[in-house]
């Protein structure tokens, strides 16, 4: 028990001021985690310099080679030096930490950079001649002219050599280089008018070029959709909603997918802060209550969100990596989040995903390609075939050929009988062949009792009976609910609910939001809550446990749809059972006023666990299917 802690030597310890090499690999550490963290911090100051061209280079992963080359402003002989000294930058005066208009400022990289690896600057600015200088492990070089036409090229090579035993935890040379490819292609996103190239050149000589994206043209939107689809494919900017909306000087821009186009893991989920990218767990668990209601938990939702507003109101000096943000107040942005998305997917009404279809069409496998072409009867037929088929697909009565005479049906080839009138499908009437200029078509048939057949205008729609109704009772029971409120009902005796102050103080700032969802609670003195009210829906409950559920949410997102979460569950629920089941035949009215409901309720085209509702199949499609193309 009387043993000396370890920590504790002997003798006073000594207070020093650490020399500036030391300070710098400290810092290096904060700023610099791995070469990705380097790309990052060069690319935005290309970005901050003006840049509209850059070229990213790297080999091994980026631990022997990262080389930035852009086409920025540049710096003169003189200004050289100074970058690279700890705390210098371009970007801010220092009066102001909160009025941060550039990606970078606090003027820590290049120093950093240099003290744990070799460090080379070109550049040039307008006016001036060239001038390069070198670090090495912290030691500066004397500035030297050099040849360059415009912007700057900054190199670094051996990363983390000063430091081997930071060296020791990097990845392989694969994984790095994926973290840097996933670094140029964020930042390519939130400056769609920049050119950016990301090159591999680990085998020597040109390399091969892993990444382009050229700079987009025309308005915003459209600049964004184009540079969206570069990055993350076409199927994304396909299946995407434009979003643009603003709160109390917050506006809200980008493309969130819909529901039917969801992940399985949180891979495609882009925040960006005044064009800034952010992991921030506020703004993430704003996107994942913007999909509550349309996802499963196992599905992950896709989005590219860009949150714009003063400096003033969001503080970007969290963390030395800059990856967090904190605003002033964090519930404009977490609510703008939502209801934008929420409308966004209501105006979209009853639209899928077309991956869906892509999805059916890929399984449905055409023959093997190697195989040579099959030539069909069809394809040079005979005038006495031609005489039989024509026969044998026509109404009852046969077909009249020109000059020639009707077989017999029993000379029908290939054993085909004709059809009796009473086997063939009844001719659609005039008002039902109209339906087929509506999106969703005109019921035509009920396969398995469960899946109706619509032919539209250009294509097939085929629909799962059951998950569209499904979700048809659903909204309609939220509308419902909406008009009339959550119903509470009061317990006999409350619970009382023991609690620290802390958390009882923070459910008891959220009261009024429960009371509304039916969950009524009040101080009982000390630390405790009596919850006087429960929402009736959930039946009996435990009070305490809900509580401290929402208190988990409350904590880890700064709001809570816990309450609303578990009654739209329950409102799911019965939606099930009160949805036309799977195996009930529907007469042809049936079906067509299911479909016409399905196109005036939003949200329609997936049911209540994001699974599609429907497949539409383009015309286009089927005939590929069948070589008719």
């Amino acid at each position: 028990m009387n043993a000396q802690p370890p920590q504790i030597g002997a003798s006073r310890p000594v207070i020093r001021q650490l020399d500036d090499a030391a300070a710098n690999r400290i810092a290096a550490g904060e700023v610099v985690e791995r070469p990705a963290s380097a790309v990052k911090e060069l690319i935005e100051n290309a970005l901050d310099a003006g840049a509209s061209r850059i070229e990213v280079t790297y080999a091994q992963g980026g631990k022997t080679l990262i080389r930035i080359a852009d086409d920025g402003c540049g710096m003169t002989a003189e200004d050289l030096p100074l970058a690279l000294s700890r705390h210098a930058t371009s970007k801010i005066d220092g009066s102001d930490l909160l009025n941060i208009h550039t990606f970078g400022f606090r003027g820590e990289a290049l120093p950093s950079l240099g003290a744990v690896g070799r460090l080379t600057i070109t550049s040039r600015a307008e006016g001036f001649e060239a001038a390069v200088i070198s670090v090495s492990g912290g030691a500066i070089a004397p500035v030297k002219p050099a040849a360059l036409n415009r912007g700057t090229v900054v190199e670094l090579r051996d990363l983390f050599y000063a430091t081997p035993a930071r060296l020791k935890f990097l990845r392989t040379d694969r994984a790095e280089a994926q973290a840097i490819a996933d670094v140029v292609k964020r930042l390519a996103m939130a400056e769609p008018y920049v050119s950016f190239t990301l090159r591999d050149v680990s085998d020597g000589g040109a390399g091969r070029e892993i990444f382009r994206a050229d700079a987009e043209q025309g308005e915003l939107f459209g600049a964004l959709s184009g540079r969206l689809g570069r990055v993350l494919g076409r199927a994304f900017a396909d299946n995407a909603l434009a979003i643009d909306a603003e709160r109390e000087g917050i506006r809200l821009t980008g493309y969130a997918a819909l529901p039917t186009y969801s992940r399985g893991a949180a891979v495609e989920q882009f925040l960006f802060v005044n064009g800034r990218p952010v992991r921030d767990k506020m703004l993430l668990g704003a996107l994942r209550g913007a999909y509550m209601d349309f996802l499963s938990r196992d599905r992950h939702p896709a989005a590219v969100l860009f949150l714009s507003c003063e400096p003033e109101r969001v503080d970007v000096n969290v963390h030395p990596a800059k990856a967090e943000v904190r605003f002033r107040e964090s519930g404009i942005p977490r609510g703008l989040i939502v209801t934008a998305i929420r409308h966004a997917l209501a105006q979209a009404g009853h639209r899928a995903s077309s991956t869906v279809a892509t999805a059916t069409l890929g399984a449905m496998r055409p023959e093997p390609a190697d195989l040579p072409p099959r030539i069909y009867q069809m394809d040079r037929p005979s005038l006495g075939a031609m005489r039989a088929s024509y026969t044998a697909q026509a109404p009852f009565g046969g077909f009249d050929l020109p000059d020639t005479e009707a077989p017999a049906f029993d000379e029908a080839p290939l054993g085909y009988a004709p059809i009796a009138p009473s086997a063939r499908a009844e001719v659609p009437p005039p008002e039902t062949a109209q339906l087929t200029h509506a999106p969703l078509g005109a019921a035509r048939a009920q396969v398995h009792e469960n899946y109706i057949i619509a032919q539209t205008e250009n294509g097939v729609v085929i629909v799962d009976q059951h998950a569209a109704h499904e979700r048809l009772v659903y909204e309609r029971l939220k509308r419902q609910m909406a008009e009339k409120g959550v119903a509470a009902q009061a317990l006999l005796i409350p619970e009382i609910v023991e609690l620290s102050s802390g958390d009882a103080a923070l459910l008891l700032e959220h009261a009024g939001a429960l009371e509304r969802l039916g969950l009524t609670i009040e101080p009982f003195g000390g630390s405790a809550i009596a919850v006087r009210e429960t929402p009736a829906i959930l039946g009996e409950i435990n009070a305490g446990a809900l509580l401290r559920d929402v208190l988990d949410e409350l904590a880890d997102l700064g709001d809570s749809q816990l309450v609303q979460a578990k009654i739209e569950a329950v409102l799911s629920r019965m939606a099930c059972h009160g949805s036309v089941r799977s195996g009930r035949q529907m007469r042809v009215e049936e079906m067509n006023a299911l479909l016409r409901e399905m196109e005036a309720t939003p949200h329609s085209g997936q049911c209540n666990h994001g699974r599609p509702t429907y497949v539409e199949l383009k015309l286009a499609d089927i005939e590929r299917l069948f070589g008719r193309t």
